[in-house]
């Protein structure tokens, strides 16, 4: 079995290591660095799993950034291309899937593609009615970041979107889940075949939940701020009723990510006259959260904030519309100057603020530090540091 998976992100490196344990599988990209590395079996991303395994399996993988060779004898070519939420059209931007959708068409017409990308719902359908073909299926992904291929390994449920009036359709998409669960080390894994307009449902409505945790428990602790309550205290109370559960209830400086803000506003936009309130007030209170949080630190009158760090959690390399940035954009709209320790980060300055490399010159020049998620290594500034993260976890 031939795969070809386009994009190696976490979303494509991840799913390229898992099937390349048992198929044939060619990475895509377009970024040589990327490319390099994955043949050299050296993770371009930050993922315990992936490096173990490249580390210790002997996998059938091989990358390249020549797509047009890759796609041909291909038995499933695999898209997992960013898909950015554009400001402007009020829409996700799915030129790099369409694009690569024509290409495959064009090369290896025989060949299914399924679309990792998360999608606005009801946009697979158009795709397939724009190329006039029934060979494309659609599979969300619900990974977390730096855990990625564990996600894949051990997954919650494998949905595939199909076209269930077709009975070749149908029986692709179950050939495309029975690999992923090939490679899977759990068992009993719940495979869920159906259209892909739910499928997509499925990925924004899930994302959108998550973001609505993440906002409730903020908003909590905002409250429990003002009223001067121990906020980790009244999380437990509540989150100890088996009905709520105890998880995803750290406070936060708002979500953030690649994902959340992105399908939340993607969702929003598929909602049209459907009525709703909640779906927009869940992106209205993380703009309030992020506006209590600067409106706090503002109180203590510092002359310099330090911002420590600006990845989205512990152990990841992306800071991607991370929270951390609405508090600093916030922040100089006062003319409060910022400092940054970030040290993936190579530019000098970031937002119009320094960028600082070295942790001491950054605890010595800061009157406080601002922490989304606090971190040992500021223990001996504690009384500098302002953070919501009440139980010191993700």
């Amino acid at each position: 079995m031939k795969i070809v998976v386009v994009g190696s992100g976490y979303v494509g490196l991840s799913i390229s290591a898992l099937l390349a344990q048992n198929n044939e599988v060619v990475a895509v990209d377009i970024i040589k660095d990327k490319v390099e590395k994955i043949n050299k079996r050296i993770s371009p991303i930050i993922d315990e799993g992936i490096e173990e395994l490249f580390k210790n399996k002997n996998l059938n993988l091989v990358a390249t950034t020549d797509a047009k060779k890759a796609y041909e004898k291909a038995d499933f070519v695999v898209i997992a291309t960013p898909t950015n939420y554009d400001e402007k059209k009020k829409f996700f931007d799915t030129s790099s899937v369409e694009s690569v959708i024509k290409q495959v068409i064009e090369i290896n017409p025989k060949a299914y593609i399924v679309i990792k990308s998360t999608m606005p719902i009801g946009f697979t359908k158009k795709l397939k009615e724009q190329f006039s073909t029934e060979n494309i299926l659609f599979s969300p992904e619900f990974l977390r970041e730096s855990k990625a291929l564990y996600d894949n390994l051990y997954p919650t449920r494998i949905i595939l979107g199909a076209s269930l009036n077709s009975k070749e359709s149908v029986e692709k998409a179950n050939e495309f889940a029975s690999l992923l669960v090939h490679g899977a080390k759990k068992e009993n894994i719940e495979i869920q075949i159906m259209e892909t307009d739910e499928a997509e449902a499925v990925k924004l409505f899930s994302n959108t939940y998550l973001a609505l945790r993440v906002s409730f428990f903020n908003e909590l602790d905002n409250f429990a701020s003002v009223y001067g309550l121990n906020a980790g205290r009244i999380i437990k109370g509540i989150c100890a009723d088996p009905r709520i559960g105890n998880y995803y209830n750290n406070p936060s400086f708002g979500y953030g990510g690649y994902c959340l803000p992105k399908d939340t506003k993607q969702l929003l936009r598929n909602y049209k006259n459907i009525p709703q309130n909640l779906i927009s007030a869940i992106i209205d209170s993380n703009k309030t959260r992020q506006d209590f949080i600067a409106e706090q630190i503002l109180s203590r009158r510092p002359k310099t904030v330090g911002v420590y760090r600006l990845i989205i959690k512990k152990n990841s390399d992306n800071f991607r519309q991370s929270a951390i940035q609405g508090i600093i954009r916030r922040l100089k709209t006062k003319n409060v100057e910022v400092v940054i320790y970030e040290p993936i980060l190579k530019d000098k300055m970031f937002l119009d603020s320094v960028v600082i490399k070295n942790i001491n010159t950054f605890k010595k020049v800061s009157d406080i530090i601002v922490a989304n998620r606090y971190d040992k290594v500021l223990e001996n500034v504690k009384q500098k540091v302002y953070t919501r993260d009440v139980f010191l976890r993700d």
